[in-house]
C-alpha cells in the first residue's frame, strides 16, 4: 500500500512538470500565431495531461491502433491544448507547434482529423463532440472492443441543445464506456456563463439525464486520478466529471479574465507568462 502511495506521488510530480510544459507551449504558440484561445486551453491542461500521460491507452507510433482509447476535444477552439499534448506525447515534433494557424500548417485553428495524427474527429462547431463519442462507444460495444471514449466539453458549450440530445442518447444506450469531462471555468467569449445563459444546476441536470456525476477540482491531480478510476468501474450508465477550473490557469494576468478567451498575448506578456510558469517548476 505504501508503495502504491509513493508511486502515485511520483506520477503526480511528473504530471505537474508535463502540464507546465504543455502550458508553456500553449502560450508560445498562440503568441507566435497572434491568434488563438489561451484561456480555455490553459484551464483544461491538467485533466487532459492526466488522460494522455496516465489514463488513456494510446500509441503515438500507431495513431490508428484499433484498441486505443479515444479522446474528443468537443470544445475545438482549445486546439492549442490538444496540439501541445499530442506533440509532448510524440505524435509529431514539438517545434511544429510554432506553425499554429499559419498558411499550410497542419495545426489549424480547430483540429483537422485528415491532416494531423492523433486527432480523432474535426471539431469546432460546438455541441457535436459527445454525439460523435456516443457513436464511437456504440461501435466499440458492437465490435466487442474494450476501448473507452473521453469527451471534453466546455461549460458554455452546454448551452447547446445537441449536448443534451447526446446526453439522453448515452444514457438510453447505457454507454458505460463513455466519459464526459466538463471544463467548468465559468467564462465564455461573451462573459460569465451564468450571465450569458445560466447552465446551473449543472450536476442535477446531468443526473436527471441518467448520468453518474463526479465534481472535482480540475487542477488537483489526486482528484483527477480518483475520478477517472471511479468512472472506469461504472456499469450500465455513462459518467461525467465536472472539473471546476480557472480560466487561464497558471498565468496570473490571464486567470479569470474573459478577454483571454480568444485573445493572444503580446510578446512582452508571453515573457512574463513563461517566467511565471518556470517559477512553478522550482
Amino acid at each position: 500500500m505504501e508503495t502504491n502511495v509513493k508511486q502515485r506521488e511520483d506520477i503526480i510530480i511528473e504530471l505537474k512538470l508535463t502540464a507546465n510544459k504543455v502550458r508553456k507551449n500553449i502560450v508560445k504558440m498562440i503568441t507566435e500565431a497572434k491568434s488563438g484561445h489561451p484561456g480555455g486551453s490553459l484551464s483544461a491542461v491538467d485533466v487532459v495531461t492526466a488522460l494522455y500521460f496516465n489514463v488513456m491507452r494510446h500509441n503515438p507510433e500507431n495513431p490508428k491502433w484499433k484498441d486505443r482509447d479515444r479522446f474528443i476535444l468537443s470544445k475545438g477552439h482549445a486546439a492549442p491544448l490538444l496540439y501541445s499534448v499530442l506533440a509532448e506525447s510524440g505524435y509529431f515534433e514539438v517545434k511544429e507547434l510554432l506553425t499554429l494557424r499559419k498558411l499550410g500548417s497542419r495545426l489549424q485553428g480547430h483540429p483537422d482529423m485528415k491532416r494531423l495524427p492523433g486527432v480523432e474527429i474535426s471539431t469546432g462547431s460546438l455541441g457535436h463532440g459527445l454525439s460523435v463519442g456516443n457513436g464511437m462507444a456504440i461501435a466499440g460495444k458492437l465490435n466487442k472492443k474494450g476501448y473507452r471514449v473521453y469527451v471534453l466539453l466546455g461549460d458554455g458549450e452546454c448551452q447547446e441543445g445537441q449536448v443534451w440530445e447526446a446526453a439522453m442518447t448515452a444514457s438510453h444506450y447505457k454507454l458505460d464506456n463513455v466519459t464526459a469531462i466538463l471544463d467548468y471555468n465559468g467564462l465564455q467569449i461573451d462573459g460569465p456563463v451564468k450571465d450569458v445563459m445560466n447552465i446551473n444546476p449543472i450536476s442535477n441536470k446531468w443526473r436527471a439525464f441518467g448520468w453518474y456525476v463526479i465534481e472535482i477540482n480540475g487542477h488537483d491531480f489526486k482528484e483527477i486520478f480518483d475520478s477517472f478510476e471511479r468512472v472506469k468501474k461504472l456499469k450500465g450508465k455513462p459518467g461525467i466529471i465536472i472539473a471546476h477550473t480557472t480560466k487561464g490557469k497558471g498565468v496570473s494576468f490571464m486567470e479569470n479574465v474573459v478577454d483571454f478567451h480568444g485573445k493572444a498575448p503580446a510578446k512582452e506578456q508571453m515573457v512574463q507568462a513563461l517566467k511565471e510558469l518556470e517559477e512553478n517548476e522550482e
